[in-house]
């Protein structure tokens, strides 16, 4: 078997594979069917997931994660990442029916000062940043209909009818550490001079533009491993694996390595300023009912990437997405309230930002607690029943009395009350009981 026909094969497996991929993301994003926890092993959830709720499979996880990028490059952005995925179609969609092919990329230096920027105010302390540039985060509010998610949707939407991938390539930052991975990784795409004639068929498919077929290299830091290229050169001179001698290698600019140095420094302006944000948002802050596992007001708003994967999965619907008195998701017990016997929120979290529970964790987990308006109470006993803790009776076989030490805060009992004489308030720190 030829090398062009062997990439051809590779080339199909790895549609079909991401097919699959976005297939499930798409199920379970939309809260449809997510048995397949694709949303576990996108990078940046990792990242927190191993901060904030460590566990050995996360952390195995993230170091295949990146032993899989140095390996064989960037293929998690065309194979794993949806939001990617779904760019690639667009792609092909925008090429079919408009004749476009690719440009030569601009070679935007830009890329480095949102990554450095975004990872120090991360480590600084909070996510914000990545919960309008993470792919996850953006494929999740967009799926969700959220209002942000739908601007960034038709942005990218844009910017790949215009220029393909450049989204990954020039300013995610979750592309860029990968980037800088695959620069170094083992195996990569790269073109043999004594085979290439310059035809540019591989240059114009391809839609990271990272091939320049005149100078005959690739850029394998920018290339996502898309795989496009190696089955369409009609002699056969990409490659993909180790380089062989005598093939011509990409080296960079000492414009790179200034560049370098000036992200680094915009780094530490970032992470300076991440003091400035978080007081921000601490005097933005609004009492607000956390699900289950959020911890507190202000470290839970710093976490959440608003990818509303709990709002769709919470199946008494009572997890309502940010907006303008909170800026990520939190409940709403007007309709319904939070069931004793489910903890599905903090077990489709895949970036820490709910801890993930369990069941008698989350039994045992205070998230509110309940008061009783005297002057308008009837005294009916609708709530007692109503309460999965005990914590509510009767006393003197009169008096609707709560014992705020056994209450969690689930609000059943306000919902039961005919009169509405119960309101449940927040609490400072969700502890258990």
């Amino acid at each position: 078997m030829s090398n062009k026909n062997l990439y051809k094969k590779i080339f199909y497996i790895r549609v079909i594979f991401s097919s699959i991929i976005l297939l499930a993301a798409i199920l379970g994003i939309t809260g449809l069917f997510y048995p397949i926890k694709v949303f576990d092993i996108q990078l940046f959830s990792l990242i927190q997931r191993n901060i904030l709720d460590f566990t050995f499979v996360s952390l195995v996880a993230l170091i295949l994660a990146l032993a899989f990028t140095f390996i064989f490059g960037r293929l998690y952005c065309s194979c794993i990442c949806p939001l990617g995925i779904l760019q690639e179609a667009f792609g092909i969609i925008c090429r079919k029916l408009f004749k476009r092919n690719g440009s030569k990329r601009s070679g935007l230096a830009l890329k480095y000062f949102i990554a450095v920027a975004s990872f120090a105010v991360f480590f600084g302390g909070t996510s914000i940043i990545f919960r309008f540039l993470d792919p996850y985060a953006a494929f999740g509010s967009g799926f969700t209909l959220a209002s942000w998610g739908l601007i960034v949707a038709a942005a990218i939407a844009a910017a790949v009818f215009f220029k393909d991938r450049i989204f990954c390539v020039d300013i995610c930052p979750v592309g860029t550490v990968l980037g800088l991975i695959s620069k170094i990784s083992l195996n990569k795409i790269y073109i043999d001079a004594s085979e290439c004639v310059s035809c540019k068929k591989c240059e114009k498919l391809c839609p990271s533009e990272c091939i320049d077929a005149n100078g005959k290299t690739v850029d394998n830091e920018a290339c996502v491993k898309c795989l496009k290229c190696l089955s369409s050169c009609p002699k056969g001179a990409l490659h993909f694996g180790i380089k062989r001698e005598g093939s011509i290698s990409f080296s960079p600019d000492r414009r790179k390595i200034i560049t370098a140095v000036a992200a680094g420094f915009i780094g530490l302006l970032s992470g300076g300023g991440v003091l400035l944000l978080k007081n921000a948002i601490k005097r933005k802050s609004s009492e607000v009912i956390l699900p289950p596992g959020a911890g507190n007001e202000e470290d839970f708003f710093n976490r959440c990437l608003n990818c509303n994967l709990c709002v769709q999965h919470c199946p008494e619907k009572i997890i309502k997405k940010a907006d303008g008195q909170y800026g990520a998701v939190s409940l709403d017990y007007s309709k319904n309230f939070c069931r004793y016997d489910c903890r599905d929120c903090s077990q489709v979290c895949p970036s820490g930002a709910l801890k993930r529970l369990s069941l008698d964790e989350k039994r045992r987990l205070r998230i509110g607690v309940a008061v009783i308006l005297s002057d308008k109470c009837v005294n009916c006993g609708a709530c007692v029943s109503a309460c999965p803790c005990g914590a509510i009776t009767i006393a003197d076989g009169k008096t609707v009395v709560i014992d705020a030490s056994k209450c969690i805060g689930c609000g059943a009992c306000g919902l039961a009350c005919p009169v509405k004489s119960i309101t449940i308030y927040p609490v400072k720190e969700q502890k258990f009981i």
